[in-house]
């Protein structure tokens, strides 16, 4: 059953379980302090693709086929699959998931998107209107560049604020029975201008979201 906690706090009486998980990075990230928890990484930047467009479909694809490898089912058994990207119109997930023939619910949350496909998996699984759903998103660094700020192609010189993009793609399968970890409740965020005017520093726009959290009135069984 759903609950509603507060204004704004969706509970979930039976606590949706994270069936499977998986990661996919690229070459960066596997140089950071994250990357022994990587599923895969992949060196390079096109994955064997013509395009970084491409690429990151390809991300998002085997980022769901390790997951469901990891859960212990199928494709055929997904109800749902709510997945986003960073390129317009969530070409990326689009392109990505389509031979997987999996009902498909496409979310564009920015930084956001996974827990956003987060919350629309475990109330899908709550509700009864899937058995099992996942999770999807990803983006990617040269990607990112062309859409947002320049392409790789122009040479330009990254200014002090400019962000990195991550390579990568994550995937969580949701479904009822016991996991490892499950979901407990969801608080969707609310709009907030902070005056952040510098386009290049989107770190500094999207950082607060992490800090500003009220208080839950969710309890452990």
């Amino acid at each position: 059953m759903i609950t509603r906690i507060g204004s704004r706090t969706i509970g979930f009486e039976n606590r949706p379980a994270i069936l499977g998980y998986a990661s996919v990075a690229g070459k960066k990230e596997s140089e950071g302090l994250l990357s022994k928890f990587f599923d895969r990484i992949i060196y390079d930047e096109y994955n064997g693709k013509e395009t970084f467009e491409e690429a990151e479909s390809s991300l998002q694809a085997e980022a769901l086929r390790l997951a469901l490898k990891k859960s212990g089912h199928r494709a055929g058994e997904l109800n749902a699959v709510f997945a986003g990207d960073l390129l317009n119109q969530c070409t990326g997930s689009s392109f990505g998931l389509k031979d997987y023939h999996i009902p498909f619910l496409g979310q564009y949350g920015a930084c956001s998107t996974m827990a956003q496909s987060l919350l629309m998996a475990a109330v899908f699984v709550e509700s009864g209107a899937a058995n099992l759903a996942a999770g999807v998103t990803s983006s990617h660094f040269c990607a990112a560049q062309r859409q947002y700020r320049f392409p790789l192609e122009y040479g330009e010189v990254r200014t002090p604020t400019a962000q990195w993009t991550v390579t990568g793609s994550g995937c969580c399968v949701v479904g009822k029975g016991a996991g490892k970890v499950s979901i407990a409740a969801a608080t969707p965020g609310r709009i907030v201008d902070l005056g952040v005017t510098d386009p290049n520093n989107m770190g500094a726009a999207m950082a607060p979201a992490v800090g500003i959290i009220e208080p839950s009135a969710v309890t452990s069984k």
